[in-house]
């Protein structure tokens, strides 16, 4: 089974706020397994394990057992995840939660009981209203998630109105002994131990026009998280794993099933038969690799042909000139001199 992962900028939100309310930074980084330079950047990908781990150390450190909660409350979404930004971008909040319901690995991974992790978040009209169900698998086994996510979509859209939109929560977790916090920060009727994790939402919110933003930062939004889903999905194929270990060593020369396979911890006959179910051989992806890069390099005319050959693992000009023609149609020289 793939390891589900957590952006960098969600792990930070919650590192920065425990730091705040008392807990040293340093101490949350070892109990986590978490070294701060990976929450540098906001769209790196971090261990599900290890957000668990954050939140577990912080909620003791901080003697806040709502920590989950209070996460949700006082960190804005837009502030640790593109999703938040694409949100506020978004003309009306049905197009907010149809956003949501698209990017929301980007903020964090989990195992949902639909087909795919789209399905995560489902609009269900009912007698009462329509709900707003979260489908994560087990949420009980870590229900620290289900109060942060419910009180992100609560809280980052308060500014909008006076009104709350939220009518209830049902919730599958027993009441975990701060009822009194749920209330203040829903401001609707919470019940425990359900039979799903869902908000009634008041129709006439969904219609609700909010955006001030252009709609070009929309698009341009759009195709940032876009590209971010798509890295993330490849990532989470045997090709898209076998490319990111050739990257750092793609420059020795030395890229072999053998040693692939040996990182990967597979034998070599199932990395290949891996790679076949995907429809390709390990010499497409490593061809492939070498192109996509030695266009890249030659395309922004700040490295040599010569330097090419040598980053995507060519002792041999000559053989990278012939390689580079077979994959585009012309030498490096002549796309390197291009305007």
């Amino acid at each position: 089974m793939r390891e589900l992962t957590v952006g960098a900028g969600f792990v930070r939100g919650l590192m920065r706020l425990a730091v705040s309310m008392g807990a040293g930074e340093q101490e949350m980084s070892q109990r986590a397994d978490i070294q701060p330079p990976d929450l540098l950047d906001q769209d790196k990908r971090i261990p599900f394990r290890k957000y668990v781990a954050l939140m577990h150390a912080a909620k003791l450190a901080c003697k806040d057992p709502a920590l989950g909660l209070h996460f949700g409350e006082a960190v804005d979404v837009s502030e640790i995840s593109i999703v938040g930004l694409l949100g506020r971008a978004s003309e009306t909040m049905v197009d907010a939660f149809a956003q949501l319901k698209r990017y929301a690995c980007l903020i964090v991974e989990v195992e949902v009981d639909g087909a795919t992790a789209d399905d995560r978040f489902a609009f269900s009209p009912e007698g009462d209203g329509i709900w707003l169900v979260d489908t994560r698998k087990n949420p009980n086994d870590f229900h620290e998630l289900t109060e942060s996510a419910f009180a992100h979509i609560v809280c980052s859209t308060r500014h909008l109105g006076d009104t709350p939109f939220v009518k209830a929560v049902q919730v599958t977790h027993a009441d975990p002994g701060y009822r009194a916090e749920y209330e203040r920060i829903f401001q609707a009727p919470v019940s425990f131990d359900c039979t799903r994790n869902a908000l009634r939402l008041d129709p006439a919110w969904l219609a609700k026009r909010f955006s001030n933003e252009p709609r070009y930062v929309f698009g341009i939004l759009s195709a940032h998280a876009q590209a971010l889903l798509t890295s993330l999905e490849n990532a989470h194929t045997t090709r898209g794993n076998v490319e990111s270990l050739m990257m750092p060593i793609l420059h020795t020369g030395n890229v072999s099933v053998d040693l692939v396979a040996g990182k990967m911890g597979v034998s070599r006959q199932t990395l290949f038969r891996r790679l076949k179910a995907e429809g390709v051989t390990f010499q497409q992806v490593l061809d492939a690799l070498r192109h996509r890069l030695a266009v890249h390099y030659l395309g922004g005319k700040k490295v040599s042909v010569n330097e090419t050959a040598y980053l995507v693992g060519f002792s041999d000009p000559a053989s990278f000139s012939r390689a580079f023609k077979r994959w585009t149609g012309s030498s490096p020289r002549a796309v390197r001199s291009k305007d």
